[in-house]
């Protein structure tokens, strides 16, 4: 099976499992996207006299039944084709003729794999600030099925003063609803145009049109210089990833809550059985699990960022296939985040807090004692304090 670089030799199978690795797998998520970027090139070259109508009619109508055939499961990306490009090139020639040969003049993989790549990250993205805003949405329903519940409130895990319910969930809901707005604004990166960059040094010869395809596939500018393209790959990743790690963080620390509200020391919560598993040698276990596992969530996000980050850290200007490795940490710690909000969206509605089990002990209320002494008596409330504070070391 031949790939686009092909130059007739074989190649040995050793170097093709190496290099490939798991991008052609990676790489089908990928179809859809790559498809609307190269019927957009097409379109764009038939405008400039490069291609005949006939040819990208017959471009277009072979590229979006192939799509189509994927979305139905009918072919997958082979590790013989190495990567989507050729997967899509290879079945449209053999579905078209030398039609199909053409439409690559004029952009490289290079420039090709970040157009679909940026499609998919803001489309990705646009999901995961749903996602995180179906979870604060979630909370609100806590809070109104509690909607006077009180809960104590903790500094360094001690009792520290009084909370509910309600103010417990709206403070995670208001940092999910942040979390969105933060991936929403991580796409100032990702929502520019590579295409007609090539290989990083543009198409000499050829009066392409990248203003064309920047406006088909909705990009909100075009990346200039062409040579800045490649000198800006993994920035979008890492950005877009950082705002994902933000989102697990704060997934991890309320999975962190509801596993200890849910201990039978503190037993604030009862998780419904279908929220929890069992122990394969303690019958009477009910284990949160779920939550355990959205609470190491962050760690994965993280290692994620942090390839991103290291991966182009010192590689000079121009292309470097390192930069393939991007796709791995990107893809998986998006899954993983989109994973924990659909659980959490799905379980949160059926917590059930405990009210007999959720007691304010009577130093909870030191700090309004205080407030309410500088209040009636004008002290300062270092002198309240201290005066609070004797009343709780004496009882």
């Amino acid at each position: 099976m031949s790939r686009l670089w092909d130059r007739g030799a074989p190649l040995d199978q050793r170097v093709l499992a190496y290099t490939a690795g798991e991008d052609h797998a990676l790489d089908d998520r990928l179809v859809g996207h790559d498809v609307r970027a190269s019927v957009a090139h097409a379109e764009m070259l038939r405008d400039r006299g490069l291609l005949a109508p006939d040819d990208c009619a017959a471009i277009r109508a072979g590229l979006e039944a192939l799509a189509a055939e994927h979305a139905r499961g009918l072919w997958r990306v082979e590790l013989g084709d190495e990567d989507v490009h050729t997967a899509l090139e290879r079945r449209l020639t053999e579905r078209i003729g030398a039609a199909g040969g053409r439409v690559h003049l004029g952009r490289s993989r290079n420039d090709q794999v970040l157009a679909a790549l940026r499609l998919w990250m803001k489309e990705e993205a646009t999901a995961l600030a749903a996602a995180a805003r179906a979870v604060a949405a979630a909370l609100g329903r806590v809070a109104a099925a509690h909607p006077e519940m009180a809960l104590p409130g903790y500094t360094h895990l001690q009792p520290a003063m009084p909370s509910s319910v309600a103010l417990w969930a709206g403070g995670f809901a208001a940092e999910l609803e942040d979390d969105a707005r933060g991936l929403e604004r991580s796409l100032g990166r990702v929502d520019r145009n590579p295409l007609g960059s090539a290989a990083g040094y543009g198409t000499p010869g050829l009066p392409i049109d990248r203003e064309a395809t920047r406006a088909a596939l909705g990009f909100a500018a075009t990346q200039e210089p062409v040579t800045a393209v490649q000198l800006s790959r993994g920035k979008a990743e890492a950005q877009l990833l950082f705002e994902v790690h933000l989102l697990t963080q704060d997934l991890g620390r309320l999975a962190a809550d509801l596993v200890w509200f849910a201990s039978k020391e503190m037993g604030f919560v009862e998780l419904p059985a279908a929220m929890t598993t069992g122990s394969s040698i303690m019958p009477q276990k009910k284990n949160p699990d779920l939550y355990e596992l959205a609470r190491a969530a962050g760690a994965v996000t993280l290692a994620a960022l942090v390839e991103a980050l290291a991966l182009p850290a010192k590689l000079p200007s121009g292309y470097h296939r390192d930069l393939q490795r991007l796709k791995a940490p990107l893809f998986r710690a998006c899954d993983l985040a989109r994973a924990t909000c659909d659980l959490f969206t799905a379980t949160l509605p059926d917590l059930r807090f405990v009210p007999e089990r959720i007691a304010l002990p009577p130093e909870l209320h030191a700090a309004e004692e205080a407030h309410r002494l500088v209040l009636e008596e004008g002290i300062p409330f270092r002198e309240a304090y201290r005066r609070v504070a004797a009343r709780y070391r004496g009882s």
